[in-house]
């Protein structure tokens, strides 16, 4: 009998992650492939899979999976007016490779599974090159018996695929991954142009901290555009920021300090207040640049960003 899988939100994250459920199948599934937005859709095609703008395709789905920008839009698609879970095949399976706040998560998945539908919170990390190569990282939180029933599907998309526990454990997961990059990426807006003030080339510095002990992902992904002035090909700061608003919220509940993820939590704020929240996490960078009047831009650059 064929399953029919849907796929939720084709960003630059869920469009990948649908070839690749199509790519790898075994050909008796059926796959449909969801966006709201014609502009979206348009041009997107793959073997195997049915893209549309129609909601009303999911109806039947066995498998759904969610791909979409924060957790009141994954509210909304599943329980708002004209949502999808009155339409899921009985029983079916919800995965939301979305990345929201670990309390809704777990909120969302109490009500899906009030309704007798199982439930894994699997958000993804390793961006859309990951998400093209089929090499993401998914942390998931659910059953063990609807981790095992998904884990052959999330092995399509992803290298790593980690049940970290039950309902919610996939979002805190990521949270905390997220959280640790973006204390990284803090740590570079801050240091790097006080580097600069103090007479270090740019050029020679970014050698440094892209090969020395303080390398990290972050540094080897935003220095060489900081340096090149470029501040528009990640996640915007805007959108990102919910991941230090879930971080802050785990904090004020359980009561536990986070001293440095607060310190990182104002760095990201100053550079939202000065009107940077359309750009990547690398505009971090561009308040201290302009309070100690310095650019960390290569030669050819520095009349650039």
């Amino acid at each position: 009998m064929s399953r029919r899988i849907a796929v939720m939100g084709l960003g630059q994250m869920g469009w990948p992650i649908a070839v690749n459920l199509a790519r790898k199948g075994d050909g008796t599934e059926t796959i449909v492939a969801v966006d709201a937005d014609p502009e979206r859709i348009a041009g997107l095609a793959a073997p195997g899979i049915t893209v549309t703008t129609d909601t009303g395709a999911v109806a039947g789905a066995d498998v759904l999976f969610l791909c979409l920008p924060d957790g009141d839009v994954v509210e909304a698609v599943l329980f708002g007016p004209g949502g999808l879970v009155p339409h899921l095949a009985p029983g079916a399976t919800v995965v939301d490779l979305s990345t929201i706040a670990h309390g809704q998560a777990v909120r969302l998945g109490q009500a899906l599974e009030a309704r007798g539908l199982c439930v894994l919170d699997a958000p993804v990390s390793g961006a859309p090159a990951g998400a093209e190569a089929g090499t993401l990282t998914v942390m998931c939180g659910g059953t063990e018996e609807t981790f095992a029933a998904m884990k052959p599907l999330l092995a399509r998309i992803g290298a790593q695929v980690l049940h970290m526990g039950p309902l919610g454990s996939g979002q805190l997961t990521k949270t905390i991954n997220n959280v640790i990059y973006d204390i990284n990426i803090a740590a570079l807006a801050e240091v790097l142009p006080m580097a600069v003030a103090m007479g270090l080339d740019p050029s020679l510095l970014a050698n440094v901290v892209t090969t020395g002990t303080s390398r990290s992902y972050a540094s080897q992904y935003f220095v060489p555009r900081i340096l090149r002035g470029e501040f528009d090909e990640g996640y915007p700061l805007g959108k990102a920021y919910k991941d230090l608003v879930s971080a802050a919220a785990v904090s004020v509940g359980r009561g536990f300090p986070m001293p440095v993820t607060a310190a990182a939590t104002a760095t990201y704020q100053m550079a939202l207040r000065a009107g940077h929240g359309e750009r990547d996490k690398g505009a971090m960078v561009l308040p201290f640049e302009a309070m100690l009047g310095v650019k960390v831009r290569a030669p050819s650059e520095r009349g650039e960003g």
